[in-house]
């Protein structure tokens, strides 16, 4: 090129770029997407993160299960907790002679080895007693062994496996020998081996099968029963277990949401059925996994929705939450975000290869994307740590937090996006991070490790595409001698309006304490309904049928506050009386849906003509038809309007109207009914 043009050439572009820089023409990552808000709250509190939190399970057809290789990723990964001897092959095993008629038992895997490998791991066991062909006398002989004969010190203990899935409900996998296989029964022998273990040590904690909501066969009620399994398990054993189980393979990756309402549904049922102590009775997950192969079981996306899976349950109160399991084995083989996903429900490569040959995993002991997701909540909530509200504004990307006991604080941030870096802007509330870089962990789609960086300020950050990112913050400065946190709050007298909420009385710190403050959580939002110089507040102006959380924050004479109570959650009725009453009952349940029907009654004047609305509580939750009534459906809210022969209701007057309800979540039935714009007591 003649060295003339050239100078021209340059000349011309500098001219078009200068123009550009006059019009503001866009560069060209002007399309890159705005910055996420995630809002942190660490005054509202939740769940402190508990000793046995992040767990797995072992399964006896594993023959690496009692490897020091295995032991130690184990324990790289954070493992707290190891359940055996894996699934339901615990109610076809004999500890005593280490057999599964009908199932394969691996070399080296009996439960001393197990033993020696969950002391190596530095985690607690939790041992499945066989139900299903075993006897209390056989679970309390393993009791003694466990701890009188060689001083294991085992204290969580499982009465069974699934046993629902007996075939009580028309689908069986679980071994059952027992003639009656209702869960009246399951219920009876949960006494009696709870009676008989506990003879042997009285220290240790007794688990029942319970169904999770909203999950085959939860909801069901079988011929002769007197409830569902839970209702009758409950109401029969509740007064002799510590801990109820749960499991869940949601077979999505977009279920967490539905978490608290599982939750809330589970404690609302120990409660009514348990009765007197029933806060006494804790909640374990000892079955967890993604469920869907076809979403990756052990590929990327299935460890973003692990990772906030986890976090969400612990956030919630459970106090363990067992990954389904450490080895599993090769299954459907498809390509997942860019990787080869196996179709492999463990942690950890098995080695094994498909059917044919022309497929094989990775070499022994490679760890999956989950094993690596299981790590960084491990990382980022430590036992004693206690979690706080975190939100963001953006459906793809997740937040936790937890406060650490040494005033710090660390945020896990979750991408689920394929393809898309969110920049994301983060907001604390009650903290204030110091200045200089955090420290961050970091584990990218298809990454054999967590990586550890110290970049960036604590307000922004990147998040690259499938991505898991925790960041850990000192607090700006020390702040001594404040007051102690209040202990846990209780609520009574709990009406359609107001609660009256206790609490005790935190210690003082340098200054003697003023006030206390009560703050409601809405998301990650605190919002303070009251203070007092005591330790009571009545809190006023609620809304009907809403459950609510709260936190009580001490503060000095300094202006100095504590750190937050342990959270309180209580849920308001309707009005004591009203000129309406409402009583909704479910005449059967599929465990998909349901038909109920709604007694309306007039209390007050005599109407002619009458509307009435309710809302469904959650989403997933919707209108299939109605009858007696013209029911329609707008959004969450159903209206129903009188038929022609059914408009008049005299003082005293009722009418019974019904429907059926579709739900695909925890289904929390609707608790709000307003008769022509009046909210009714609902009975």
């Amino acid at each position: 090129m003649p060295r003339s043009l050239s100078r021209s050439l340059s000349r011309a572009t500098s001219a078009v770029l200068l123009t550009l820089a006059v019009l503001h023409v866009p560069p060209a990552h002007a399309d890159d997407p705005a910055p996420v808000t995630v809002t942190v709250n660490a005054r509202a509190a939740l769940a402190t993160v508990p000793e046995t939190g992040i767990g797995t399970n072992h399964a006896i057809w594993d023959a690496n299960l009692g490897t020091d290789a295995t032991a130690d990723l184990l324990k790289d990964a954070g493992m707290k907790l190891l359940r055996y001897p894996g699934g339901s092959y615990s109610d076809i095993y004999h500890w005593a002679d280490h057999t599964a008629p009908g199932g394969y038992v691996a070399p080296d895997t009996d439960f001393d080895t197990f033993m020696r490998g969950v002391r190596r791991t530095g985690a607690q066991p939790m041992v499945t007693a066989n139900y299903g062909t075993g006897t209390a006398e056989e679970a309390a002989a393993w009791v003694r062994h466990a701890n009188v004969t060689k001083g294991y010190g085992v204290k969580y203990w499982e009465i069974g496996n699934e046993n629902y899935g007996n075939g009580h409900y028309g689908t069986a996998w679980e071994a059952d020998d027992h003639a009656d296989k209702s869960p009246a029964e399951y219920a009876r022998h949960v006494v009696a081996y709870s009676d008989a273990m506990k003879a042997v040590d009285p220290t240790i904690k007794i688990g029942a099968v319970l169904t999770t909501p909203a999950e085959w066969p939860d909801a069901l009620v079988a011929e002769g029963d007197a409830g569902t399994w839970n209702e009758v398990v409950l109401s029969t054993a509740g007064k002799k277990i510590d801990f109820v189980i749960l499991h869940w393979y949601p077979g999505a990756l977009d279920k967490t949401a539905r978490i608290p309402d599982m939750l809330d549904l589970v404690r609302r049922q120990i409660a009514e059925h348990v009765g007197a102590g029933s806060e006494r009775v804790g909640i374990a997950m000892t079955e967890f996994n993604t469920g869907s192969s076809s979403n990756g079981t052990n590929t990327q996306p299935g460890a973003l929705a692990a990772a906030d899976a986890y976090a969400t349950l612990l956030a919630g109160g459970v106090f363990t939450v067992d990954w389904w399991n450490v080895r599993n084995g090769i299954g459907k083989v498809t390509q997942v975000e860019g990787h080869t996903d196996y179709g492999d429900f463990g942690l950890l490569s098995s080695g094994t290869c498909t059917a044919d040959g022309s497929v094989c995993e990775p070499a022994l002991n490679t760890p999956f994307a989950p094993y690596y997701a299981l790590q960084m909540v491990s990382r980022f909530a430590r036992p004693g740590d206690r979690f706080i509200r975190a939100a963001t504004d953006q459906a793809k990307v997740a937040a936790h937090a937890v406060r650490r006991s040494d005033g710090g604080l660390a945020v896990l941030l979750i991408n689920t996006s394929s393809d898309t870096s969110y920049p994301v802007a983060i907001d604390y509330s009650g903290f204030s991070p110091a200045s200089g870089a955090p420290t961050v962990l970091t584990h990218t789609n298809g990454a054999t490790s967590i990586t550890t960086s110290a970049t960036g300020s604590a307000t922004s950050r990147t998040l690259p595409p499938l991505s898991l990112t925790t960041v850990i913050l000192r607090p700006a400065s020390a702040q001594a001698d404040l007051p102690g946190a209040p202990g846990q709050p209780a609520a009574s007298d709990v009406t359609d309006r107001t609660a009256a909420i206790t609490w005790p009385a935190a210690s003082a710190g340098a200054r003697p304490i003023v006030k206390y403050e009560v703050y409601r959580q809405n998301g990650a939002v605190s919002e303070q309904i009251g203070e007092t110089a005591g330790t009571s507040l009545t809190a006023a102006n609620l809304k009907p049928g809403t459950r609510y959380t709260v936190n009580v924050i001490a503060r000095d004479s300094g202006g100095g506050a504590s750190a937050p109570s342990a959270p309180l959650t209580f849920t308001t009725g309707t009005p004591a009386s009203s000129s309406c009453s409402v009583r909704l009952t479910k005449q059967t349940d599929w465990a998909s849906g349901y038909v109920g029907s709604i007694d309306v009654t007039n209390h007050g004047a005599p109407i002619n003509g009458w509307t009435l609305t309710f809302g469904w509580p959650r989403a997933w939750q919707s209108l299939g038809s109605g009858w007696s009534a013209v029911w329609t459906q707008n959004g969450r809210e159903v209206k129903v309007v009188n038929e022609a022969g059914n408009g008049s209701l005299p003082t005293g007057g009722s009418v019974t109207i019904g429907f059926v309800g579709n739900y695909s979540g925890p289904n929390v039935l609707p608790a709000v009914f307003t008769l022509n714009g009046t909210v009714c007591t609902t009975r």
